[in-house]
Formats: C-alpha cells, structure tokens, sequence
C-alpha cells in the first residue's frame, strides 16, 4: 500500500511550484521546522514558531508572520488533521552567484505527511543505536539552527540499512558526543542529566530545550567514553518526542525509573 501525496502549499497556494532559482534548492540558504499536527492543532506551536523566527534571525533571513503560517496549518489541518508538518523558509528565488541582492522576498513552504504508526514501539524496547563514522565539522555561525544543509546527516543516515538500528551518534571533529543523526540527546551521570553543547554545531531543537528544565539538564562536552558510562541516555525531537537508549554495541541499560513521569511531564505542556 503507497503512502497519500504529501499536501504542499509554496506561498499559501498549492497551486504554485518552487522556483528553480530559488536559493534554498541552490544553496541551502533557509530553515525548517518539523512538528506534529494532532487533531488539527500544531503540538508546541508558539515554541516552534519561536525558533523558525529565531533561526531566520541567525541567517538574516526574514520570516514569514504567524498568522501567514497559521494561515497554511488551518489549510493542512483541514485536510490531514494528524500530520507530520514541514515548515520551510529559503531566502527566495535570486540571480546566479552567492552574493545576496537587495529585496529578495522569501519563500514560504509547508509540507504535510501522515504521521507514522503510533503507539511508537521503541517508546516501550527502547532505541538501539550506533555511533556513526561521519564527525560533524563546526561552524559556530549556523550552530544550534535548523538549516536546509543537512549533507552531513544524510551521509550518516546513509551509514546503516540494518531495521534493528534506530538512530546514530554523532560526533564531531574533536571526538565529542553532539547528537543522534535525527535527534537530539541527554545522558544521566553522577546523578546529573547532561545534554551537549552546541555552541559549535549541532541543531537546537524544540524537544530538547523544553525537556532541559525538567530534567534540570546542563549543557557541556562529553565524549565517547562518557556516553558508555553513562547510567541513561535519552533522544529526542517533535516527532518521538523522547525515547530511551537500550542498546549501543555491546552495552545494555534498562529502561530509566522514572521515563513514564518524564513522559507525561514533557508532553503535558502545550
């Protein structure tokens, strides 16, 4: 059985189509979101409406309003009201060159798929994960935002074919744990949650920043045999929104003591 057509609306209208010089295809110069649409509504909408605005800030790029936004969510949810939804912003279609010119208008682009099957079983194994081979390079300019170059996450995602992998770790040139390949990550220690900087890489996402306070989490640089020691990991985005980590190689860890309290914690907010 084959998926539906994912809805795409360029601008507020599923008629028109991106243009081919349009400088997020060209260059990857944009941002995006990705959240769940339940039931018609945009799960930790103002938070992610918050970051998109923050990202585009970080890129110089100007983003479109709420209400524009809100305008093409109430268009999905009226036709796929539990969604996967794509929030897309490109500096817009320009001339050949990476100079900016003036008065570029930005592209708008949201993007709706179902939602994959729920209840999520690795939410109840947990995850099973590798640590990829890739090292993601710093660039502390586009740290923490969510950019349309994704290469280096698709060179990892491409790493492994094995169905029994979850996720990957990734870790950048200096040998320091930054994140899964799709999601961002926490580990318990000493009895402390830590989560690793990304002052120089890595995405910020919305999942990981609402969880911090919960878990009292700090941020700081942890490698490889941190990771291994650790008493717990978790990951987390806008779609799993957090799972534990079974297995990496021949290390096991139990499900954490209190991961259904966290669970609810995390997703009592709206």
């Amino acid at each position: 059985m084959t998926s539906p057509e994912p809805l795409v609306l360029v601008n507020g209208s599923p008629a028109a189509l991106l243009s081919p010089l349009d400088r997020g295809l060209a260059f990857g110069d944009g941002v995006f979101r990705t959240l769940r649409l339940e039931s018609g509504e945009p799960v930790w909408w103002l938070d992610h409406y918050a970051k998109l605005a923050a990202d585009c800030r970080q890129l110089q790029l100007d983003c479109p309003t709420r209400t524009e936004w809100e305008q093409d969510i109430a268009w999905v949810a009226a036709r796929q009201p539990d969604s996967v939804v794509k929030l897309i912003v490109t500096r817009g279609p320009g001339p050949r060159g990476y100079r900016v010119p003036e008065a570029l208008l930005p592209t708008r682009v949201t993007t709706a798929s179902p939602l994959p099957g729920f209840p999520d079983p690795v939410a109840t194994t947990g995850a099973v994960v590798r640590i990829c081979d890739l090292r993601l390079g710093h660039q502390p300019r586009l740290a923490g935002a969510k950019h349309l170059n994704r290469l280096e996450n698709v060179l990892a995602r491409m790493e492994w074919d094995d169905p029994e992998i979850d996720e990957g770790i990734l870790l950048d040139s200096d040998d320091q744990v930054i994140s899964g390949v799709m999601a961002n990550l926490f580990i318990h220690r000493d009895g402390v949650w830590q989560t690793p900087s990304l002052a120089r890489c890595g995405v910020a996402g919305v999942t990981r920043g609402r969880l911090m306070p919960i878990l009292a989490a700090q941020e700081g640089r942890f490698g490889l045999a941190d990771l291994m020691q650790a008493d717990a990991i978790l990951l987390t985005n806008s779609l799993i929104r957090v799972r534990w980590v079974a297995r990496l190689g021949e290390r096991n860890w139990p499900c954490p003591a209190d991961f259904d309290n966290l669970q609810e914690k995390l997703c009592s907010g709206v």
